[in-house]
């Protein structure tokens, strides 16, 4: 299986974009400027890992909004799909859909399809400054403690 070899580094200006989230309606990047996001791209909705990390991510919305930080989740899945496993978890935070998979290239989580597995998006994060500018990625790895980790590194960047 061919995995992409690199994500974007942090001082990179994030791609910009325009997906519709579960309801419909588009969030473009330019329209989140001013504020911190945490990009979180997961690989299909309703599995068991993504659903651990989400529920810790809408668990900790309040803090990433005391933070002045917007959680964005963006999966290759369609609206629809993203729209059922929102209310069915009860996400306090937008999904978007990049169904044709353009924006997850341009932010190198595309996990090519092979013999064995489709195209999904590689479990990856990245933390946007209000300014657009990537500061932080995160492989992740351990869903469970994501959430506090991405607080962990913007308390710190803030402060600078």
């Amino acid at each position: 299986m061919r995995r992409l070899s690199r994500v974007l580094d942090s001082g990179t200006a994030a791609p910009a974009f325009s997906l519709p989230d579960q309801d419909g309606q588009v969030v473009s990047l330019e329209t989140l400027r001013g504020k911190w996001v945490l990009l979180w791209w997961y690989p299909k909705a309703g599995t068991p890992g993504c659903t651990v990390e989400g529920r810790e991510l809408s668990d900790n919305v309040a803090q990433f909004e005391a933070a002045g930080c917007m959680i964005i989740g963006i999966s290759f899945d369609t609206p629809l799909e993203n729209k059922e496993w929102a209310e069915t978890q009860g996400f306090r935070f937008r999904l978007l859909s990049d169904a044709d998979h353009t924006v997850g290239r341009a932010y190198e989580v595309e996990r090519a399809a092979d013999d064995q597995y489709a195209s999904f998006a590689l479990r990856v994060s990245y933390l946007i400054d209000p300014e657009g500018v990537i500061r932080k990625t995160y492989a992740v790895s351990g869903v469970a403690d994501h959430a506090a980790s991405v607080l962990e590194t913007l308390e710190m960047l803030r402060k600078r």
